[in-house]
């Protein structure tokens, strides 16, 4: 039985590592880091962050986009093998380094301040539709793989067989979710995965060129060694690049503790404290830093991995880590992750994001908020086209704000700054 239970165990770690494996590879492909190095890191830093949060936080933490844009900044043009790449690199882990501090000051500071004065800027009029926009600005991520692919020469085209192996992706995650019995109802996304796999071989997509260029064992790779035993170099201008950053992801990160609780069904901000989850995301991102990979964040994907699947076991979480851990050093496996074909991601993505929105819209209807109600339209409203229209909008040359984070500024001042009125929630009707 218990052989049994490990092994179901295993293969939802599986699905977990399959949804968040795109886009925390992409980061380092964007910004020249070391994708092995970036998995090992995303897979370290989750164990870190379920070390500090009593293992009771159902959370992955990947490559955070937010500092893409400070990083690059420093990095600039260099690339792994160039003559001034591991000064550069350098200056990058210092500055994460400090960022990741940055998140131990904010939560020492929430420890004595205490969680209800937190809870105060985060109503559900604020939640409900901040946790929307988490899902609907990744939509278009997921749109562009599921419906384009590159062509020859690089350029994104729209495919009609990718739809097709879309549609049969997604037919496979409904059928599965819906009528599935067992153990075959926990895992909708890996046998999706494996179908749309199977469909792309005779379609063409399949690319096993990562597979053959991969090393088996990445520290074999002499430049992976020169960086992992490079030391931090804390340089004023890559500090000031990238770790005021981390003051605008601590904002999401609240968002998405608050998404991960409202999926799991147990309030994770007070038990084990938000001033817990923000402490092990900043550590595990310090830890990044220090070995070279990109700032870790909380995945909404695999948040919307949980509310397909119903299983909310931290410990599925860590096995899924382990393998993250085992992809980064056995360069083979995380070629063969890597090609899974775009339409394949694509499709899954459109339900895990999907998910994580209508968790949004279920936490407006629990809370049976009144949108008769001015001030509850208002707030919504702004933080809809703010959180969704905007992108990264900057502050100085290199560091930018994300939409999510603005309209959360927004909408947590406009619900302190507005009276809330006696029709702020539906009263429930009386027999």
């Amino acid at each position: 039985m218990q052989e049994k239970t490990l092994n179901k165990k295993i293969v939802l770690g599986l699905q977990h590592v399959l949804a968040m494996f795109g886009a925390t590879v992409l980061v380092p492909a964007l910004t020249g880091l070391s994708t092995s190095i970036t998995l090992f890191s995303a897979g370290a830093g989750t164990l870190l962050f379920h070390l500090i949060t009593k293992k009771k936080v159902p959370v992955f933490l990947g490559s955070s986009f937010a500092f893409m844009g400070g990083i690059m900044a420093v990095i600039g043009e260099s690339r792994i093998g160039d003559a001034d790449y591991l000064e550069k690199l350098a200056s990058v882990k210092g500055a994460l380094i400090i960022a990741g501090l940055i998140y131990a000051i904010f939560s020492l500071l929430i420890k004595l301040v205490g969680y209800e004065k937190v809870n105060k800027l985060l109503p559900p009029i604020v939640t409900g539709p901040i946790i929307i926009v988490i899902g609907l600005r990744l939509s278009s991520v997921a749109i562009n793989s599921a419906f384009y692919v590159q062509n020859d020469a690089g350029d994104s085209v729209f495919s009609l067989k990718a739809i097709l192996v879309t549609v049969i992706v997604l037919a496979a995650v409904i059928c599965i979710s819906v009528f599935a019995k067992g153990i075959y109802n926990l895992m909708p996304i890996l046998f999706a995965i494996i179908i749309g796999y199977i469909v792309c071989i005779p379609l063409g997509f399949v690319d096993l060129t990562p597979v053959k260029e991969s090393e088996f064992i990445s520290l074999m790779d002499s430049n992976i060694r020169a960086q992992l035993f490079q030391l931090p170099a804390f340089k004023l201008d890559a500090i000031l690049a990238i770790a005021p950053i981390a003051l605008v992801t601590l904002i999401e990160h609240v968002g998405d503790i608050t998404t991960n609780s409202a999926v799991v069904g147990k309030n994770f901000m007070v038990d084990p404290g938000i001033h817990r989850t923000i402490l092990g995301d900043g550590l595990a991102t310090s830890l990044a830093g220090l070995l070279g990979g990109p700032a870790n964040t909380t995945y909404g994907e695999n948040t919307g991995v949980l509310a397909v699947t119903k299983n909310y076991d931290p410990s599925v979480i860590r096995i899924a880590a382990w393998v993250a851990i085992v992809l980064g050093i056995i360069g083979k496996f995380g070629g063969f992750v890597t090609s899974i074909p775009g339409p394949v991601t694509g499709g899954i993505s459109i339900v895990l994001y999907g998910m994580i929105s209508s968790v949004g819209v279920r936490i407006l209807i629990n809370s049976r908020l009144n949108f008769g109600n001015s001030r509850n339209l208002m707030i919504a409203a702004l933080i809809f086209v703010l959180g969704i229209g905007c992108n990264q909008i900057p502050i100085t040359d290199t560091v930018t704000i994300s939409g999510l984070a603005l309209a959360a500024i927004v909408g947590i001042l406009l619900a302190l700054i507005l009276p809330t009125g006696k029709d702020n929630v539906i009263e429930e009707e009386k027999n």
